[in-house]
């Protein structure tokens, strides 16, 4: 086996060499106005926005950072300018069902001018109509109608008394209202006179008081007629002079409306509501009260029923509207009725519509986050519907909630056209796809936003005029080559991958604006390499308090770690603690024990509960190993227990498959491993080493403990090799390599990490089936057998007791 030579400090990172950028600042360079890295995430936009069928709905995933909410709004602003303006939206009053306000489009603009109009054609019909009713020729026709009304009247009443005092009778008024008295010489007779009358003269006189009584039933029946025929002529009076006024109104915008039918028609009924409700326009008289002569306010009558309620105005808008809805509530997407209080009574009306975020992207765009909608009551539900009918009204959704229903406006539902765009986490995408059979069919298109591209000169020089963009926009330093050179090496170190560069510009913005303030507080005026690395280190610096407490412990000793020596049975992992904001590599140290036995190895993480799924079918694969390359002449007897020391908390993942293989092999053999040297990588059964995530942080988690320790010269870490394309590591590390005070190991069989951690060859089966003397494998197999056969010894005369006891118990039960 050829031996594996350590890393030279050149592979250890891919350093951007300045010479690339063709410029002395970013002053220089044009910003980046294209979106960098997304071809898939831009094609299935593009398909998305170009399908018009209602089911094509999109959703964006990615992560975090990578630019989903500014490349969709770039997206879709470019592609709307282009597409035609949609129609305004407004709701009138519903003269015949008043509870369910209607609902009328007009182009872009118009319906701002309808509003206008109706408020105008209010205001001049309130100013004009009084001025009317106050003319001498409209006094002169009234007078004239009521002069004839009570000549008529007085006339028959007249013939009435008359006819009365022929018969001897009086008409009298009374406090019950007319009546028909006897009467004598001209006056009426008191009843006591009249009782006194002979019988055949009251007889008489009864006759006739009848006959009287029923004319002045028909007379009264005659007035009343003549009065009602009277209001009927003034009210035909007052629509006749009131048209004067409002027919020239409306008969304009019925000619400025004539292209919209509904708009007509509700003109068409307003012309007639006004005629209905001319005393609305009459002056109001104050009310002047009997008692101490206080005078009340005049009741002014309400005209809201001619208002529009303008609830979506396009007359400023270019293209189709693209609306981000940052806060998605039920009432901020789908509109709500407000309402207004008034001595403990709320109270309502269609002038009170307020519409939505859905209503304003009405023929265009909607933006939303995926998260939100969820997380908001009766939204996503709503929004499905919303897209399944093409339709959204405005409602109460509360009402069906309420103990008591109360009396709501239902407005009218209008038709929309909207292509929804959702944006959101991955788990969310597939959490909704899988689980709720309507979200198939109403997003259709995946637009999946990439975390990395590929390290390639375009996409530097990309990179160079997103820094130029970000510059300014924000209004920051400009920074230099050799500073926008640290930041493309940035970019490889958030990918973890010399050959790729990260898609996540929000956590590369940071650091732009991070090293420009550093510039600043040293006076310069151009951003350099130096500055980069000091906005990494203070970056750093604020968040490893975590690390930097466990180096500590470890360099107190209170987390036992080893950093120089050999140790049978004792090898140092590496694992990867990820706060969230900050990830650092943690040495632990992993022992094993062996001892007689059939039990196997046993994982303590595992019988503990604290081993994750991947990291217990590691350790099976480990058992797999070991059966496959030492099981093949003889069944392996032994026990074998593998632990994580000093771990309180989960573990997960299968890196540790290669240290813990390393641990047990160093106490079957008896051979010491080196304790300068830590090891990371998972395996399989054929004993090859595969790649594993977080190898920078690792890496440099064990060497920022054997700094602290002390190097030594002897110190490193083994690594998979097919990880060395991951490698972007710290200069300070690559200085220490350099120096030989620390090295990088590649491997590919594990066989090779064993060489290194024993210093002894691990040896190969020659053709007679055994491994050479004076290597590992030798003495491992060497020591299997011999528990083996110690296994097969102790448990032979127990064997022997059981089998004579059952032969004595087998004679008992024949006697």
């Amino acid at each position: 086996m050829a031996k594996v030579k350590p890393l030279e400090p050149e592979q250890l990172s891919c350093k951007c060499d300045p010479s690339l950028f063709p410029f002395k600042t970013t002053d220089e360079l044009p910003p980046l106005e294209e979106i960098v890295g997304q071809e898939r995430a831009l094609r299935s936009l593009d398909f998305g926005l170009g399908l018009t069928d209602h089911g094509y709905n999109i959703y964006v995933l990615g992560e975090g950072g990578t630019g989903k909410v500014s490349t969709v709004k770039t997206t879709l602003v470019r592609k709307a300018k282009d597409e035609p303006v949609p129609d305004d939206w407004c709701y009138v009053y519903n003269f015949s069902d008043p509870d369910r306000p209607k609902a009328i489009n007009l182009p872009p603009g118009k319906g701002c001018v309808l509003h206008n109009d109706m408020r105008e054609l209010v205001e001049t019909l309130k100013r004009d109509i009084p001025k009317v009713f106050e003319s001498k020729d409209y006094e002169r026709h009234r007078d004239e109608i009521l002069d004839g009304q009570q000549e008529r009247t007085k006339a028959l009443f007249h013939r009435l008394e008359q006819r009365a005092q022929e018969k001897d009778f009086v008409v009298k008024k009374s406090v019950s209202g007319l009546s028909v008295m006897p009467a004598k010489e001209g006056k009426a007779m008191p009843q006591e006179e009249v009782d006194k009358l002979p019988r055949d003269k009251k007889v008489a006189i009864e006759a006739e008081l009848k006959m009287l009584q029923d004319r002045l039933s028909d007379v009264i029946r005659e007035a009343r007629n003549i009065e009602k025929e009277t209001k009927e002529r003034i009210h035909d009076l007052d629509r006749q002079v009131v048209q004067y006024v409002v027919n020239p109104l409306m008969n304009e915008l019925f000619e400025k409306y004539r292209e919209f039918k509904e708009v007509v028609d509700y003109l068409k009924e307003v012309k007639e509501d006004v005629l209905e409700n001319i005393e609305d326009f009459r002056p109001k008289e104050e009310i002047t009260l009997p008692i101490g002569g206080l005078k009340l306010p005049r009741m002014e009558p309400t005209f809201e029923r001619y208002q529009v309620n303008l609830i979506v105005n396009n007359r400023d808008t270019k293209g189709a509207p693209v609306v981000v809805e940052n806060n998605p509530t039920y009432y901020n997407l789908f509109g709500h009725t407000e309402h207004r209080v008034q001595f403990g009574v709320a109270t309502t009306d269609f002038t009170m519509i307020k519409g939505g975020s859905v209503h304003r992207a009405n023929g265009g765009y909607l933006v939303v986050n995926a998260l939100d909608i969820l997380r908001n009551i009766f939204v996503y539900d709503a929004l499905k519907r919303m897209i399944k009918t093409k339709e959204v009204g405005i409602e109460d959704v509360w009402e069906q909630y309420r103990l008591v229903s109360t009396t709501t406006l239902k407005p009218g539902p209008i038709p929309v056209n909207i292509k929804v765009v959702i944006i959101g986490e991955p788990f969310i995408y597939y959490l909704l796809y899988n689980l709720d059979s309507e979200y198939r069919k109403l997003f259709k298109v995946k637009a999946d936003f990439d975390n990395t591209m590929p390290s390639e000169k375009e996409n530097m020089m990309r990179y160079a005029q997103f820094v130029a963009a970000r510059v300014k926009e924000r209004g920051l330093l400009p920074f230099d080559a050799t500073g926008v050179a640290r930041i493309v090496e940035y970019g490889s170190r958030l990918a973890s991958d010399k050959e790729k560069l990260s898609a996540r510009f929000g956590a590369v913005e940071n650091l732009i604006l991070e090293a420009s303030y550093w510039t600043g507080v040293e006076g310069r005026k151009t951003v350099r390499a130096e500055d980069v690395d000091r906005a990494r280190g203070e970056m750093i610096y604020r968040t490893s308090k975590i690390e930097d407490k466990l180096r500590e412990y470890i360099k107190e000793d209170t987390i036992m770690v080893d950093t120089e020596g050999s140790v049978v049975g004792q090898v140092n992992g590496i694992a990867v603690l990820d706060l969230g904001d900050y990830a650092f590599g943690k040495p632990s140290r992993i022992t094993a024990r062996t001892f007689m036995g059939d039990t196997g190895v046993v994982n303590i993480e595992r019988e503990a509960k604290l081993g994750g799924r991947i990291h217990n079918k590691a350790h099976l694969i480990l058992s797999s190993f070991l059966g496959e390359r030492f099981g093949q002449s003889f069944p392996l007897t032994l026990s074998a227990s593998v632990c994580f020391e000093q771990l309180y908390e989960g573990v997960e993942g299968d890196s540790a498959t290669c240290t813990e293989l390393y641990a047990l092999l160093s106490s079957l053999s008896g051979v010491s491993i080196n304790q300068g040297i830590a090891i990371t990588g998972s395996m399989n059964q054929r004993g090859e080493v595969q790649p594993v995530g977080g190898v920078n942080e690792k890496i440099e988690g064990f060497f920022e403990v054997c700094k602290a320790k002390g190097l030594t010269g002897s110190q490193g870490v083994i690594i998979p090799r097919r990880n060395v394309k991951n490698l972007m590591l710290k200069n300070e590390l690559i200085e220490a390599v350099r120096e030989g005070k620390f090295f990088i190991y590649p491997i590919e069989m594990v066989d090779e990490g064993l060489e290194i951690l024993t210093g002894m060859p691990v040896g190969e089966r020659g053709l007679d089936g055994k491994f050479p003397e004076g290597t590992v494998n030798y003495l491992v197999e060497k020591r299997l057998l011999e528990l083996a056969r110690s296994f097969k010894e102790f448990g032979r005369p127990r064997a022997g007791k059981k089998a004579v006891k059952k032969e004595e118990d087998n004679n008992n039960q024949k006697d």
